[in-house]
């Protein structure tokens, strides 16, 4: 079970394979995670999503893209963003987490070519789908051997996963480079406010909570606080309070023997008919099943 952590700012802590080298590759599936899917959340690192079987859908600022079997996904720094199942099929995946901090070997050109696309608001993300060019070919073979350098661990094998992520980022910054530079104080400011009101919902889940004191934690309006929601997460600030709450319900269902009714309570359902409707609903199976499936 891998359980994705989070700061009170929604700001993921990315444990690395090592503490000398900023980089995280794994290859994981989707039923490995809470509910096959991981929370929102957000960091400061560039992200890689390579589909290796069947497919999965993501979420980047209110934004779903369609991943199929072999797509490619590059996730631009500080973005909210998650991943999850179609259809509750499960999909296996690799995913390669870097800080941008190992792109400056050289002064001037991580001031030119990197951090102007990291502060870039236009770009959000880069889709690349098979046989869509030979950038496809470039970028998804460097990502396809990272877990196979890893595993085999030889030696320096860390100087060829730099030079793989300095070709990925070449591949990049070339797709990149004609995106127009944008201010985007309005979209930044909006971007801070949702990570604050997110923030509030992950410390106060199990807690009774209101539209008013979503929009309180953000300092905006009720209306504000529903039509950033819906900009960046496609849902309702409701909506998104009973979502996280499933999510810890799935953690609580296989890691714990607390009763249905404790773990509704537990995780700020104040009726145990009115978690198991939205389970199912969701999840297509009840607690009790879904318990039984996965701890069996």
């Amino acid at each position: 079970m891998i359980d994705i952590q989070v700061m009170h700012d929604s700001s993921e802590i990315i444990f690395y394979n090592t503490s000398e080298l900023p980089v995280k590759i794994i290859q994981p599936r989707l039923s490995d995670y809470p509910g096959m899917g991981v929370i929102c959340h957000w960091h400061e690192d560039i992200e890689l999503i390579y589909i290796l079987n069947g497919e999965m859908h993501y979420e980047i600022n209110g934004k779903t893209i369609q991943l199929p079997e072999h797509s490619l996904l590059f996730v631009n720094a500080r973005q909210l963003h998650f991943g999850f199942s179609v259809n509750y099929a499960d999909c296996d995946f690799i995913c390669v987490l870097f800080h941008p901090s190992l792109l400056q070997t050289n002064s001037w050109m991580y001031q030119t070519m990197v951090e102007p696309m990291i502060g870039n608001e236009g770009i959000e993300y880069l889709l690349f789908e098979e046989n869509d060019s030979e950038d496809y070919g470039t970028i998804s073979a460097c990502v396809r051997e990272m877990p196979v350098l890893r595993e085999n661990a030889i030696q320096g094998y860390e100087w060829d996963v730099l030079s793989h992520l300095n070709r990925i980022w070449r591949v990049v910054f070339r797709r990149c480079e004609e995106v127009p530079t944008e201010t985007g104080r309005i979209l930044q400011e909006d971007k801070q406010v949702q990570r604050e009101m997110v923030s509030y919902i992950f410390s106060h889940y199990a807690d009774p909570l209101t539209l008013e004191e979503i929009a309180a934690s953000g300092k905006v309006s009720r209306s504000k606080c529903c039509l950033i929601f819906k900009k960046f997460l496609g849902e309702s600030p409701i909506d998104f309070v009973n979502s996280y709450r499933l999510e810890k319900s799935c953690l609580e269902l296989r890691n714990t023997r607390h009763s249905i009714t404790e773990i509704a309570l537990r995780c700020g359902f104040n009726h145990s008919s009115y978690f198991t409707k939205l389970f199912t609903r969701k999840y297509g199976c009840t607690p009790s099943r879904f318990r039984k499936t996965f701890c069996s």
